[in-house]
């Protein structure tokens, strides 16, 4: 298979990734849509404020899941003129953004929950609050199998961030049934708000984590060094490989791109260096599929870069050793 064929592979891979992560992105809108207007009910019935909480982040979710629908669309575009590395970093913009959501929504129910506290006033019809929290727990349940099927597909970190979101929403609906027994059966009314207080907190300490992998993209974090040493040991394999120096990764939505220097006998032709090179492209499309890479030539012993990590020409050589 030639360079060229792995190239629109990879395209071609990219693509359906991307239109896999806008159906789950579709999955989250709807789902947000119906948890809507089931907890809005609910807590227009109740008036209890952990529901409130609860239709807070969900009424976020909605809001957040229509800009990951548009960030993942942004970002399955092809690369353009003005755009050569494609459009994957607007996955993080959107998780960003997310993040900045979720942190509105824990302080405005803080305030809800302090407000409360302070007025004293009760809660009402606990036994349809509890219902509906029930409910609302198997319909995220569906959305997040879902999204784990495509996420273990993709790797967006877009549906990722949304994921989180859901994973919490099904935290905040058990908290919301635990508050509403409670204070059915025991008359604490006091537990309410504190518990509002405190599903307002986990969130923002959620927003504070949740930003670390958008940040991690937007800044060009490098991969982790398991993987990293997996990547040099495929593209270190031929035997024509003397050494493999100055690797540099990123990852941008769920495309990955790598580079990377060689050391080849400088004695080696032109066409047989690039033969040996289409080679370990090709070994690479194998081992990590959808990875955009580029590689450069260098004549043995020449660095490019004084200065540089160059821990992985080191590894190469642990590699050869018989």
């Amino acid at each position: 298979m030639t360079t060229a064929n792995h190239h629109d592979e990879r395209h071609a891979r990219q693509a359906a990734m991307g239109r896999l992560a806008q159906h789950a992105a579709m999955a989250s809108v709807a789902t947000a849509l119906l948890l809507l207007g089931l907890k809005g009910y609910a807590a227009w019935v109740t008036g209890s404020v952990a529901m409130l909480a609860s239709l807070a982040d969900t009424a976020l979710d909605l809001v957040a899941s229509a800009m990951t629908l548009f960030g993942v669309r942004f970002a399955a575009l092809p690369p353009d003129h003005n755009h050569r590395f494609g459009h994957g970093k607007a996955e993080a913009l959107v998780a960003l953004f997310q993040v900045a959501l979720i942190a509105a929504s824990g302080l405005a129910i803080f305030a809800r929950a302090i407000e409360r506290l302070l007025g004293g006033a009760a809660t009402e019809d606990t036994g349809f609050g509890i219902g509906a929290s029930l409910a609302a727990i198997v319909i995220t349940a569906g959305l997040l199998a879902y999204q784990r099927h495509v996420i273990a597909r993709t790797g967006s970190v877009a549906i990722r961030a949304d994921h989180a979101h859901y994973q919490a929403d099904v935290v905040l609906n058990v908290a919301v049934i635990a508050t509403l027994l409670i204070e059915r059966l025991l008359g604490w009314a006091m537990v309410d708000p504190l518990a509002g207080m405190a599903i307002a907190l986990w969130l923002l300490w959620g927003a504070w984590q949740g930003s670390a992998t958008a940040i991690d993209q937007l800044m060009d974090k490098e991969w982790p060094e398991e993987r990293r040493r997996d990547f040099v040991a495929v593209a270190s394999r031929h035997p024509e490989v003397r050494g493999l120096h100055d690797l540099r990764t990123r990852t941008s939505g769920s495309h990955d791109f790598v580079q990377f220097h060689i050391w080849m006998d400088p004695a080696l032709s032109v066409a047989a260096a690039h033969d040996v090179v289409e080679q370990i492209e090709r070994d690479l499309a194998i081992a990590f599929p959808g990875t955009e890479v580029f590689i450069h030539i260098d004549p043995e012993g020449k660095i490019d870069h004084p200065g540089n990590d160059l821990v992985e020409a080191d590894l190469v050589a642990q590699l050869k050793e018989p």
